[in-house]
């Protein structure tokens, strides 16, 4: 062999050498069959990424009223003057000057400050007023357009304790009205497709602000879009806010809340809006059979307008304040005034203006604090 041949041998033979153990390797890596006529598994495609969910824009209307006590207090049970006198079997009766505003929004919210039972229930006489309605006064709520109701408070806790509260749970649930237990964080979603989270609170008057912020991040994190805390706290016939309200509204909107309902108060409280929410610090009443002649016959419908953009983000834009009195009668001599029928103040009057003067917080009151010490002699003698 010339040695030129000889060369060129050796040099093709170190040239295969190579090239058989990356064959070995590749064989080694293709050891799983791909089956005839599909593609090599290297030039698969990647699985496309699921598409994000898409979410519908539009507009909402949240309504919110204060106190519905469907009953007399005791002394009026029976009378021309209280609340069964003055419905007279008539459910549409106490929203029939407002039921316009609730069955064209989205939601309609109240405190249900009473007990629905039908039995004969003793009260607890550790507290000074007890309200007790039939069962099928729950159809006042369906008739009048509201669409949830807190039971977290104390005469529906405490008046004819817990048979009463059993009750009225279950009435509820006959009728389909929905409603929130003390200390209950649920979710529920609107006919129009708003995904509310609702918690409600009593704790005697003093919501615990640990459990409330962790009810609301534990609301967001399922799913609820619009967070809102009903909180019934406070002093009756206190119009001034005491810190610890701020302090608790304000913490369960850096939580993550959008609305703060309160009640209890018995007249309405300034709205504040903070980092983007509103907060109604106080209601006051709405169709109230617990006096004949309430001290403050001034009431309101808050509307609040809420935006849902295509991204998902849901924002506060407007608030829209209907005036109204607890009472269809003029309120002149305060004497029995009350016929349980919230009505609408016209726009420009004395009456309309103060109603904006105490949810702006220019409102000076008389006094504050209930003295309830010769409540009965007044009332007894009407």
């Amino acid at each position: 062999m010339k040695k030129s041949t000889l060369i060129q041998s050796l040099i093709l033979i170190l040239l295969l050498i190579p090239l058989g153990i990356v064959v070995h390797k590749r064989h080694e890596l293709g050891a799983v069959s791909t089956p005839l006529g599909a593609p090599p598994a290297a030039r698969q495609e990647a699985p496309a990424e699921t598409p994000a969910p898409t979410v519908e824009p539009g507009t909402f209307v949240l309504s919110a009223i204060g106190d519905c006590t469907l009953a007399p207090n005791e002394n009026f049970v029976g009378s021309p003057y209280g609340y069964d006198g003055k419905m007279n079997g008539d459910y549409a009766y106490p929203f029939s000057n407002t039921v316009s505003y609730f069955t064209e929004d989205d939601f309609t919210m109240a405190n249900l400050e009473c007990v629905l039972s039908d039995r004969r229930l003793t009260p607890d006489y550790h507290s000074q007023f007890h309200f007790k309605a039939p069962t099928d006064y729950a159809n006042i709520l369906i008739e009048g357009g509201v669409d949830f109701v807190t039971a977290a408070n104390n005469h529906l806790l405490e008046d004819f304790g817990s048979k009463g509260e059993e009750d009225t749970y279950a009435a509820l649930e006959e009728y389909g009205i929905p409603y929130g237990k003390e200390g209950q964080a649920q979710i529920l979603t609107t006919g129009s497709g708003l995904k509310l989270g609702i918690y409600c609170a009593y704790n005697d008057l003093e919501p615990d602000k640990n459990e409330a912020t962790a009810a609301v991040r534990r609301l967001e994190a399922d799913g609820a879009e619009y967070i809102i805390c009903m909180f019934h706290w406070g002093g009756e016939l206190v119009y001034h806010l005491s810190d610890a309200d701020i302090e608790l509204a304000h913490a369960c909107v850096d939580a993550g809340a959008n609305l703060i309902y309160g009640c209890h108060s018995h007249m309405l409280q300034p709205i504040e809006q903070y980092n983007g929410a509103v907060i109604l610090y106080g209601m006051g009443n709405w169709t109230y059979g617990g006096s004949t002649m309430p001290t403050y016959p001034e009431t309101a419908i808050v509307q609040v307008v809420v935006d849902r953009a295509s991204d998902g983000s849901v924002t506060n834009r407007d608030i829209r304040i209907i005036p109204c009195s607890v009472s269809s009668q003029p309120y002149v001599a305060k004497t029995n005034y009350n016929d349980y029928k919230p009505t609408p103040y016209e726009e420009g009057t004395e009456e309309y203006e103060r109603v904006l003067s105490m949810l702006n917080g220019s409102f000076t009151p008389d006094s504050e604090g209930a003295d309830y010490s010769d409540w009965w002699q007044q009332h007894l003698a009407q």
